[in-house]
């Protein structure tokens, strides 16, 4: 016991402030490609689309070049081969209320009113969610990585619980459904059921590029869909491969409408 009550008074309080208070890792964390504006080689992007192990790029017929944060896992090939078009995003604010806004480039929507009203919509769901939130998480076909991560959110490090903010086993108990995973063909019923058995007004968050767009292996034998979007609706958009755990808080913040003011107009 005494090294440990050493350190703890060594190392002092190691929980992050965030929402309420800046943190540097959150503001500094790449944890998301975007494409740089400016002229484009055609030759460079259609060879570095060519190499995106999830066919997150695309050129159309005028040479414009869009990346779809929802299939991108994050490799950094493209990055490397290309950095004069595509950049790593620092922050870790990459949630989103509308899968369209995972889109960065010439496809990129530049139309916030269709969002605001999203978010106005979100908002008086669940204006009753304030301070005791209990979340079901359900691993829909996940390869793992997704998982460390959410559990990352109950450490001295993130510790969820100061936000009111809770995990648990059951849906009939959950305000919001993390869902991870592909959404393979073995879970659709299981899912079905988790989701008809979450009470209204239930949140449905899509963590991870996995259930944005199935990733790697979506649309394959094993999977039902490619990621979530034929199984359930989906409120809330988390790309990553895997989301870091301030992208997750993000997301379920985002959710609940408790981001501070300046984060909101990012979602």
């Amino acid at each position: 016991m005494i090294p440990w009550v050493f350190r703890g008074l060594r190392d002092g309080l190691l929980t992050t402030g965030w929402p309420r208070r800046p943190d540097p890792y959150f503001d500094r964390f790449p944890a998301a490609v975007d494409v740089a504006p400016g002229p484009v080689d055609a030759d460079l992007a259609t060879a570095t689309a060519a190499d995106c192990p999830t066919r997150a790029i695309t050129i159309d017929a005028e040479g414009s070049v869009t990346l779809d944060q929802g299939r991108c896992i994050l490799c950094g090939r493209c990055v490397t081969a290309a950095p004069q078009i595509f950049a790593w995003r620092r922050g870790a604010a990459t949630s989103t209320l509308s899968r369209e806004r995972l889109l960065s480039g010439s496809s990129a929507p530049d139309d916030f009113d269709d969002l605001a009203e999203v978010r106005a919509a979100l908002h008086r769901r669940v204006r009753r969610l304030r301070r005791s939130v209990h979340i079901r998480h359900v691993d829909a076909g996940s390869d793992g990585s997704d998982e460390w991560e959410v559990r990352a959110l109950l450490n001295p490090v993130y510790d969820i619980h100061r936000l009111g903010i809770f995990f648990t086993a059951s849906p009939r108990h959950a305000d919001i459904l993390l869902i991870t995973g592909i959404g393979s063909a073995g879970m659709t019923h299981p899912l079905a059921r988790t989701v008809a058995a979450t009470p209204e007004p239930r949140i449905v968050i899509a963590a991870g590029t996995d259930a944005v767009s199935g990733g790697l292996i979506g649309g394959g034998y094993a999977s039902a869909s490619d990621g979530l979007t034929d199984l359930v609706d989906v409120d809330v958009w988390i790309p990553g491969s895997p989301p870091s755990p301030f992208s997750l808080l993000h997301g379920i913040l985002s959710a609940l409408d408790r981001l501070p003011a300046d984060e909101r107009g990012r979602s």
